[in-house]
């Protein structure tokens, strides 16, 4: 007997190297869908809610949305390109049934490409790939494809996950089409809809079987607390409901949904049930975390927790008790800082906040050096004033060998200053794995280098390349300690 399936709904997730163009995409799947009002004028990267996300370009909370589009609900998750924000990537993957590879026509696929699509593999979710900026100057699609390909092959797809869809797109533009030549190209995006519908199967309905929901994202609302959004994997839930929420120590709890929220266009909405397949936020548990299963509270069955990456750098937050405190900011109390720390915890699983042996200070880890300076510029911003140690990478002993985490470097340059990059990767106990020649005077080089040695390197690394190079860095693995070596400061 085959599955009973949820033909009005589809579940999506927009996966890319950081910067190739995705909350752009979702802006033209928004205008260009049933979905909002006609009035309406939807300002750029309209996913991006936060100020440093649209100052800085980048994507780094996930974000949920809905079209409508041929009668069908298709919702649509935004996800971060940048690897410090990857774990996010990892978890959205478990409520889609697909995604939709972006990648730039011109630059093809680059390290988070590759990180973004291993995770997307690895949970096994059918893709389509776009080529994006079809309209970009010196744009290669047929190479770029060959070279998706290729990284398909080389993460091990099998034979179904290689027989992909492709579709030409310039999101800025409003663009697509089927074929890789620009003049093809019309202003509209059924093509990447139809494809979608085509594509991507649709969510199995079996709501009525006992209720199985997973925790993949928090959010906090000053209202309601703590809220968890997630997938309804099985059966029904209601406002009202009781029911049990599976911890990640193996303990239940009983409790009661006070409000369900679904997503539709920019807006999470009040909603009163929803079903097996639907992505929807629940409130009423305000301890609430990644990973757990909401379950009926008759036939409680957990899903298998969900993995989270854990921090690989952290630093010292120490409250400002210089003379000149409260000059800049009126947020200068202990008490206050470590209250703002800890509400960051609540939604984001990635940072850890540890308390040191100094009242004033705390110790903050996270995935990286974005991660953190993004923690800090908010804090600032919301008028705390604060003290930073040094970054320090986290050690870790595996095997009884003590091991420090490894980043994959990608860096493509003008020929003329490639000789420089190698002699300062190579002083930061970086490794060379691959050097070729990408035409038009550029080089790009392939690196594995000790997370401590990138620390800092951005600035070096653009005055080196007279600001002409690009560098992408994504966590690679855990190896043994590169013994006697400490990276030094340069300028004093």
């Amino acid at each position: 007997m085959s599955e009973k399936r949820r033909d009005d709904l589809r579940n999506i997730a927009i996966i890319a190297h950081v910067d190739h163009g995705k909350t752009t995409l979702v802006n033209q799947l928004l205008k260009q869908s049933d979905t909002l009002p006609e009035h309406m004028n939807l300002e750029d990267r309209a996913m991006d809610s936060n100020a440093i996300e649209r100052e800085r370009g980048i994507t780094i909370l996930s974000k949920n949305t809905a079209v409508r589009y041929k009668d069908t609900t298709i919702n649509i998750l935004d996800t971060p390109g940048h690897a410090d924000f990857g774990g996010e990537v990892e978890r959205v993957m478990h409520m889609v049934d697909g995604a939709l590879l972006l990648v730039d026509a011109y630059e093809g696929p680059m390290p988070q490409t590759r990180f973004v699509l291993k995770k997307a593999l690895e949970a096994g979710v059918k893709p389509i790939v776009v080529l994006n900026k079809i309209d970009r100057p010196g744009a290669r699609p047929k190479k770029v494809l060959d070279d998706v390909l290729e990284l398909f092959i080389e993460l091990g797809a099998n034979d179904e996950l290689l027989d992909f869809p492709v579709v030409y797109a310039s999101a800025l533009n409003g663009t697509s089409s089927y074929d890789p030549d620009p003049s093809t190209q019309k202003e509209t995006m059924d093509p990447i809809f139809d494809t979608i519908l085509k594509y991507i199967p649709a969510p199995i309905d079996n709501s009525d079987e006992p209720l199985q929901f997973q925790i993949t994202m928090l959010d906090w609302d000053d209202y309601v607390g703590r809220i968890g959004v997630g997938r309804i994997y099985r059966g029904k839930v209601k406002v009202g409901d009781n029911i049990t929420v599976m911890k990640r120590d193996g303990s239940t709890q009983n409790f009661r949904v006070t409000k369900l929220f679904g997503y539709f266009g920019l807006k999470r909405n009040e909603i009163k049930e929803a079903k097996a397949g639907d992505i929807v936020a629940i409130s009423g548990i305000n301890d609430i975390y990644v990973g757990e299963t909401i379950a009926s509270a008759d036939h409680p069955e957990a899903l298998p927790l969900l993995k989270i990456d854990p921090p690989t750098l952290q630093m010292d937050f120490v409250a400002n008790d210089s003379p000149f405190a409260g000059r800049e900011g009126d947020q200068v109390t202990p008490k206050k800082l470590e209250d703002r720390l800890i509400r960051q915890t609540r939604t984001d699983v990635s940072l850890k906040v540890e308390p040191t042996d100094q009242l004033n200070a705390w110790t903050v880890s996270g995935r990286g050096e974005l991660h953190l300076s993004i923690l800090v510029e908010e804090l600032r911003r919301e008028g705390f004033e604060l003290q930073l140690s040094r970054p320090k990478v986290i050690y870790r002993e595996i095997d009884g060998t003590m091991c420090e985490p490894f980043e994959s470097v990608q860096v493509d340059t003008p020929d003329e200053y490639v000789g420089s990059v190698i002699d300062s990767l190579s002083q930061r106990k970086g490794e060379m794995q691959n050097m070729e020649s990408t035409g038009n005077g550029q080089t790009r080089l392939e690196f594995l280098v000790p997370s401590r040695g990138l620390i800092g390197y951005n600035n070096e690394f653009m005055s080196q390349t007279a600001g002409y190079g690009i560098m992408n860095h994504t966590f690679d693995s855990y190896k043994p300690v590169v013994k006697n070596w400490e990276p030094g400061r340069r300028n004093g």
